[in-house]
């Protein structure tokens, strides 16, 4: 795993909800679309497995966007990500909705964000981050940034970030290592 400062460590602690974007963050933020117009997304699987593993040491995940996507609500469904905001252009309402309903201070959210639109969660989130290749004055603004892009691992390096910060990520590697061979 690779090394992250002290303060992001520390940020990541108290961290119990993980709200990420999508386009651009749990995707490359390429849209393809067939000839009806027909959207469709490529999600990364260990992004997938890394917010699994979040979810089972107890950290909530939730997903805000501004475009709506059936592959998105499917992808969600998978994952068992139950609160997902779509068609949110002001996502700071999704992000109040979500701390009330949670009972959340902003210290106890990471948001991860690649675009402008997400600045406004990004400068209240406890843990801000972002993806290697977000925008640049986005990084400007981020407490952490992956070594990945969007839709490449970024949300995994995240979610192992979490689980070390939080002293789960020995018992989550053992348990692999437990497994051994067959």
């Amino acid at each position: 795993m690779a090394e992250t400062s002290p303060e992001v460590l520390a940020a990541g602690r108290p961290i119990r909800l993980l709200v990420l974007d999508v386009d651009g963050v749990l995707t490359d933020g390429r849209l393809t679309l067939d000839a009806q117009g027909n959207e469709t997304k490529t999600f990364h699987v260990r992004d997938g497995h890394g917010v699994k593993l979040l979810q089972a040491q107890g950290t909530e995940v939730a997903i805000i966007t501004a475009r709506h996507s059936p592959a998105l609500a499917h992808r969600a469904h998978e994952l068992g990500i139950h609160r997902v905001y779509q068609g949110y252009q002001d996502k700071c309402l999704a992000y109040t909705e979500l701390k009330i309903a949670l009972g959340l201070e902003d210290e106890a959210v990471a948001y991860m964000g690649d675009d402008l639109l997400d600045l406004p969660i990004l400068i209240r989130a406890g843990l801000a981050a972002a993806p290697a290749d977000a925008h640049a004055e986005v990084l400007k603004h981020v407490h952490w940034h992956s070594r990945l892009g969007g839709g490449r691992g970024a949300v995994r390096e995240l979610c192992d970030l979490l689980l070390q910060a939080q002293g789960h990520w020995s018992t989550v590697l053992q348990s692999y290592l437990e497994r051994g061979p067959r």
